[in-house]
């Protein structure tokens, strides 16, 4: 019989007054207990809405029915057999916008925690010593896959099950795209992106770092080495400004550098090769999960921190989850507020920023109304740093110069929802091409491009 209970199993963590001192992991996770408690909460719905709001197509029901019975193994295979990464996207995935969003628990009471069930059995496995390796038989084909991001990942992993010899070209010195520099520790622990990188190389998939496409080899070449397909899921690496007054001082930083610095090399430590300062108040641009996670670094390195948004509350992009979070370790909301320039002291420092009120007009293009200014609102902040999250584009090097291969306005690969581009043979997902922006999603296009792939590969054999 299905539990009743209206609202989620509660996920043990951290104190926010504990928290938000240091960098390890804010969710503690499930028990056994818990997480059985949680799955019994599941409906077994016949038309299964859940599945079809999941962009890798996890098996939702029957995954969640094996943790109620309590046969966390048959759970982890149907879980990993549709998921190549299922610790990462049970910590990172906007599960309320995808599976759990479509779950008819949430019509009365809150959706099934679909997202905490799923990383409980996967950190399970993991200390059981468990992991889905197996392969088919070597098919005698290679196919190559730029970037080690979640797309670029799931893409080998798939691969690599359907028996390929797969080569991963990283540009970084350390596997994950962003997973690893983007994402901060205390939301998605280093450990376990090494993890799931490491079951990958059990499956045969080979990492290769510090290779730089683009400027060590191209795609051509990569052709020539007798890979028959590439998958570029080489991430969005170039940050965006508002091109304001002030944008060059010394204190501005794009929010790529700064999770770079403290979640790649390690700069919130003490004796850390690359430094960073440690601001005693700063101004983050944006309302996305990337805001939050530079804010929230900010605090844990000793600032008192504002987010600085142009829209109000309802239209913040930012998991409601990691909203939460930031206000109860005490970052601050300036919302319908927009910086119009940031002034410096004599020696070029960052010493205020200038913002102006806004109020909300008609819809945009995008659904959301459209912030106005409003005339004579403008007022300065005392900060010493200004972190721009306004999102970031793709870095064409590792795809420029390829011969008929299309871009969008946008400079992303054009690609369609399969992954296929203007070359036969050249595939693309995540944020190198259009329509994938989270974790899950640049999965679920990893994935779909994998199967195309082996369709095409196999139409040429």
């Amino acid at each position: 019989m299905a539990n009743m209970q209206m609202q989620k199993t509660p996920m043990p963590e951290q104190a926010p007054e504990v928290r938000n001192k240091n960098f390890q992991e804010v969710a503690l996770g499930y028990t056994l207990e818990m997480a059985q408690n949680e799955a019994k909460r599941c409906l077994n719905c016949k038309v299964k809405p859940c599945v079809s709001g999941c962009p890798v197509g996890i098996p939702i029901p029957e995954f969640v029915g094996k943790v109620a019975e309590g046969d966390l193994a048959a759970a982890y295979k149907l879980l990993s057999d549709a998921n190549a990464l299922p610790a990462i996207s049970g910590r990172v995935c906007p599960q309320e916008t995808q599976c759990e969003g479509k779950c008819v628990r949430g019509k009365k009471g809150e959706p099934v925690s679909i997202g905490r069930i799923e990383r409980f059995v996967a950190d399970w496995a993991a200390e059981n010593g468990i992991s889905n390796v197996e392969t088919a038989p070597k098919n005698g084909h290679k196919a190559a896959v730029i970037g080690s991001g979640p797309a670029g990942l799931t893409c080998a992993g798939e691969l690599a099950r359907m028996g390929y010899d797969v080569t991963v070209f990283e540009a970084f010195h350390t596997p994950g795209g962003v997973l690893s520099y983007g994402i901060p520790e205390f939301r998605l622990p280093k450990a376990i992106v090494k993890r799931e990188v490491a079951n990958l190389e059990k499956m045969g998939v080979n990492v290769e770092l510090d290779m730089v496409i683009g400027k060590v080899l191209t795609i051509p070449e990569i052709f020539e080495m007798g890979y028959e397909a590439v998958f570029i899921g080489s991430g969005a690496g170039l940050p965006m400004f508002m091109k304001i007054p002030g944008e060059s001082l010394v204190g501005v930083y794009s929010a790529n550098e700064y999770l770079t610095r403290i979640n790649l090399m390690k700069a919130y430590k003490e004796g850390a090769a690359t430094p960073i300062l440690h601001n005693k108040k700063v101004a983050v641009v944006g309302g996305g999960n990337v805001a939050m996670d530079a804010a929230r670094c900010a605090k844990r390195l000793g600032a008192d921190v504002h987010i600085v948004y142009r829209r109000s509350e309802a239209e913040l992009p930012a998991r409601a989850e990691e909203v939460h979070h930031a206000k109860e370790e005490g970052i601050v909301f300036d919302l319908l507020t927009n910086p119009v320039s940031i002034e410096g002291d004599e020696h070029n420092n960052v010493q205020s920023i200038t913002c102006i009120r806004m109020e909300l007009g008609e819809p945009d293009a995008s659904g959301r109304r459209r912030p106005v200014p409003i005339q004579g609102s403008e007022f300065k902040m005392d900060v010493d740093a200004v972190i721009m999250a306004l999102g970031t584009s793709p870095n064409p090097m590792s795809y420029g110069g390829t011969p008929g291969l299309e871009k969008t306005r946008k400079g992303c690969v054009a690609a369609d929802e399969h992954g296929c581009t203007s070359c036969p043979n050249i595939f693309a997902g995540g944020d190198a091409a259009t329509g994938a922006a989270t974790v899950i999603l640049a999965m679920g296009a990893g994935k779909a491009a994998a199967k195309s792939m082996d369709e095409y590969i196999r139409s040429k054999a």
